[in-house]
């Protein structure tokens, strides 16, 4: 028997749920940190099962959601100049500043080329030496350390035409940020599991001794989501705030030190603007000045323009779960995976992609 088949087993999951509805007191408000907990809950049903006082509500886990209209708008302004521009396929469809995107370009002459890794990027160049090849680095813990180990081998090769354009991430900024938002009320946080392979349990701690919100580290199976949400509901009633691991067969409470330390030896620390979130001290990863060469905000003296937002684009409420996204006007209208208007019905992860695929 496969071992993933146990965290499906109907019998176990339906137990897990009688004792969900035994426990559950009042209405109960939890937000899913990551976009694949988003899409493992509708499609496993868990959201037509559970009480309908128990509201879910999705949150910034989605490293394309949550990309900036400034950040577009700088990928389309590098995008115009002489080089070869490298990125995550579904990167290239989230619209800039007047609907314009990576894809739009590519049609008015701009050489991009979609890649599955930074590594793929990197051999881009090695495939180019008379180009300048810049990889668009986005995402959070999960990705920065793959894109870390590029770079330091494109230094010890001494590639001279390879550069990341840095926009990745930090979670857990970004998670203090949402529980110091009075507006944004949660009962508890189902945290990111893919993240916290890397990071671990312990930067999650201030949630529950400085906020008090229950925090539960899971995975994405039926049985995982639905433990949980259980913990949570637990920890709420007793009035105990905690940080669990709930998905220690993936995940070690002290995370991946090797990944981590690589991390930082080729990134620091910079404060990143987010949509919904505006900018969080802390909360990027820029390349660090030993590895400035491969910086391509350096190389390229890029910066991020001034734009307007889309216009009646809601991304960033739903984001911050202060809307569910078809209560967003543009919803399943202007907007569709077809035809996005806002990048949270872009990506695969996207709520709003996930609400337009799972509810219609």
């Amino acid at each position: 028997m496969n071992l993933l088949n146990k965290f499906k087993d109907p019998e176990l999951c339906l137990n897990i749920l009688d004792q969900i509805k035994s426990e559950i007191q009042g209405e109960f408000r939890f937000m899913e940190v990551c976009g694949t907990h988003t899409v493992a809950i509708f499609q496993s049903g868990i959201r037509t099962l559970l009480p309908e006082s128990i509201i879910h509500v999705s949150g910034p886990g989605c490293p394309v959601c949550v990309t900036h209209d400034r950040e577009i708008a700088s990928y389309l302004a590098l995008a115009e100049k002489d080089l070869i521009l490298a990125t995550f396929g579904d990167l290239i469809k989230v619209p800039g500043p007047g609907g314009k995107n990576l894809k739009a370009a590519q049609a008015e002459g701009a050489r991009i080329k979609i890649v599955y890794s930074a590594f793929d990027a990197l051999k881009l160049a090695l495939d180019h030496p008379q180009d300048k090849v810049v990889f668009l680095g986005v995402g959070f813990e999960t990705t920065a350390p793959t894109v870390a180990a590029t770079i330091k081998m494109a230094a010890e090769q001494g590639v001279r035409n390879f550069s990341v354009l840095s926009f990745h991430k930090l979670v857990p900024p970004a998670l203090k940020a949402l529980a110091a938002d009075r507006d944004i009320q949660v009962d508890g946080l189902l945290l990111p599991g893919h993240v916290s392979t890397i990071i671990g349990l312990e930067p999650y701690r201030f949630l529950a001794e400085e906020y008090q919100v229950p925090s539960v580290i899971g995975g994405f199976e039926p049985l995982d989501i639905l433990q949980a949400i259980l913990i949570m509901i637990k920890q709420k009633n007793k009035g105990r705030p905690e940080v669990v691991n709930n998905y220690k067969r993936v995940v070690p409470d002290q995370g991946n030190a090797k990944a981590i330390e690589t991390m930082y030896e080729v990134f620091r620390p910079a404060d990143a603007l987010w949509r919904g979130l505006g900018i969080i001290p802390g909360s990027g990863l820029a390349v660090a000045q030993r590895y400035e060469q491969f910086d391509a905000a350096l190389v390229f003296d890029q910066e991020l323009p001034q734009v307007d937002e889309i216009p009646g684009c809601k991304c960033g409420e739903v984001l911050k779960g202060l809307i569910s996204p078809d209560q967003c006007p543009l919803f399943s209208t202007r907007c569709t995976p077809a035809n996005p208007v806002g990048p949270c019905m872009v990506s695969t992860e996207g709520s709003c992609a996930a609400y337009h695929k799972y509810r219609l």
